[in-house]
């Protein structure tokens, strides 16, 4: 059996779950349950990362520990991701036990092979990012996604032998061995690439909520590398270089592109320094501005998960955050964009071919002519429909192969949008009799369409596979806003 190993980035506590979040979270959810229905084995792994001085502060902040400060805010990801529907088969948390003693194992295995050293590091250091930052990375002296000041530290530190894997991660980078897209993001990277690989710091002295160092005691492991490893030990990996479990190497590795630049040189140099597998392509999306402008709390635009939900309902919010721009591109949003759009393509579109096929199915005795095994594909008879369904299905794979989502809705929706058309010609309710087979044929493509949405529209498309067995309309799926 074919297997499919998608992974999200695990996210920080420090706060809430935002739009971003839940956009990446979303696409490897349709990811996960499109290869499923493709009959294959599939892990879908999400979490959240919980170590860290940024952690640790927001938790002084509010006076609570660490650990309960994490526990709380773990617990409204992962409310967030049971509203939305996502259905991960591990939510990792970089706190378990299990994962904290796969860390030193891993740790300490890099120390024995000499690919972690003592020496001074110094450099500006970001707290936001927690990334040591070039001075070419900043904008204005200032880290441009957290508008701060970096700090400069030198301090006796533990570095990692990153610069040992520069020729070769350039090369696999360059011929696709680690497949990096779009195109733009493997570029960027191998841009940055050009200018030379340092060896980095792993260690920190300053903070104290973290994994402690297995051969010093006094240190904490830098929380990127103590984060990485979840895509190793949230499959069951106990630290064991050459005890793989059987889902690796990771087959898509989705992020935003704030993060992508320790994805693909830390990230992979540490699988190299371990001997184990490199992932197969990490994929990088965009990022949500509203009205032009990035989403801030001070601003007062921040538009969040749980407010969709409650304008849209679930499948109406997968929908719009999924088919709002191109996978792997910026998109604009706005409430009035979005409730434009909602109406447009859900109650006005699907909604309403919905409710006419259904309408249409009730005046006639499909019973007696159309029966279950006759819903499929091959069993349309108008020559023309089944050519556009199965140009539809063609497409739609193909834009899934590629991660093409937002095209995967397109295609949908434009066979929506021929059926409409159908329709108005054929006129089938002024001769019901006469038009059985047309209207049968309808059936037939809407339970197409609600197979092809089933992966992005969980409910909805249950919903309509229910309404097709029973021939009966319910209250319409999408409300008019």
């Amino acid at each position: 059996m074919k297997k499919f190993y998608i992974t999200t980035p695990i996210y920080y506590v420090n706060a809430r779950p935002h739009l971003g979040h839940a956009y990446t979270t979303i696409a490897a959810d349709v990811l996960a349950r499109y290869y499923r229905v493709q009959g294959w084995k599939v892990f879908f792994l999400t979490g959240t990362d919980e170590h860290g001085g940024k952690i640790e502060k927001a938790a002084q902040k509010v006076g609570k520990s660490p650990q309960q400060f994490c526990d709380e805010n773990s617990e409204r990801f992962k409310k967030v991701w049971e509203e939305l529907n996502i259905s991960y088969d591990n939510f990792i948390r970089t706190t378990d036990p299990s994962h904290i003693k796969a860390v030193k194992k891993a740790l300490e295995i890099l120390y024995k092979r000499n690919f972690i050293y003592k020496g001074i590091y110094k450099g500006l250091y970001c707290p936001g990012c927690e990334q040591y930052k070039t001075e070419s990375d900043l904008k204005d002296g200032k880290c441009p996604d957290h508008q701060i000041k970096p700090e400069l530290i030198e301090e006796e530190s533990y570095l990692f032998r990153l610069s040992r894997f520069e020729n070769i991660l350039k090369e696999k980078i360059r011929t696709d061995e680690l497949k990096i897209e779009p195109e733009q993001r493997k570029n960027e990277v191998l841009k940055f690439l050009s200018q030379g690989l340092k060896d980095i710091s792993i260690s920190r002295q300053r903070v104290r909520w973290g994994i402690r160092l297995p051969f010093d005691q006094r240190l904490t492991a830098y929380v990127w590398v103590d984060a990485f490893l979840n895509y190793l030990t949230g499959i069951g990996w106990e630290g064991d270089p050459k005890n793989i479990p059987e889902f690796w190497p990771p087959d898509v590795q989705l992020m935003s592109k704030d993060i992508i630049r320790v994805h693909a040189t830390i990230w992979p140099g540490l699988l190299l320094a371990l001997e184990i597998p490199l992932p197969k392509r990490l994929f990088v999306h965009g990022y949500f501005t509203i009205e032009g402008q990035k989403m801030s709390k001070s601003l007062g635009n921040v538009i969040w998960p749980e407010e969709m939900i409650g304008k849209f309902g679930v499948d109406g919010t997968r929908y719009l955050l999924l088919s709002s721009c191109p996978f792997g591109q910026d998109g604009d949003i706005s409430w009035q964009k979005l409730i434009k759009k909602y109406n447009a393509d859900l109650p006005k579109g699907l909604g309403n071919l919905v409710s006419r096929i259904l309408a249409l199915a009730e005046k006639i005795n499909t019973n007696s002519y159309l029966r279950e095994k006759n819903l499929s594909l091959q069993q349309i008879q108008n020559v023309n429909l089944r050519k556009e369904v199965e140009n539809t299905w063609q497409n739609y794979k193909r834009s899934f192969q590629k991660l093409k989502l937002n095209e995967s809705l397109v295609w949908i929706w434009n066979l929506i949008s021929f059926c409409d058309r159908l329709i108005q010609k054929e006129r089938p309710w002024e001769e019901l009799n006469k038009h059985q087979s047309i209207i049968c044929d309808l059936l037939r493509v809407l339970k197409n369409i609600a197979e092809m949405l089933q992966v992005f529209l969980p409910e909805s498309s249950e919903r309509i596979l229910d309404q097709i067995k029973g021939r009966k309309r319910e209250k319409p799926l999408f409300p008019k806003l």
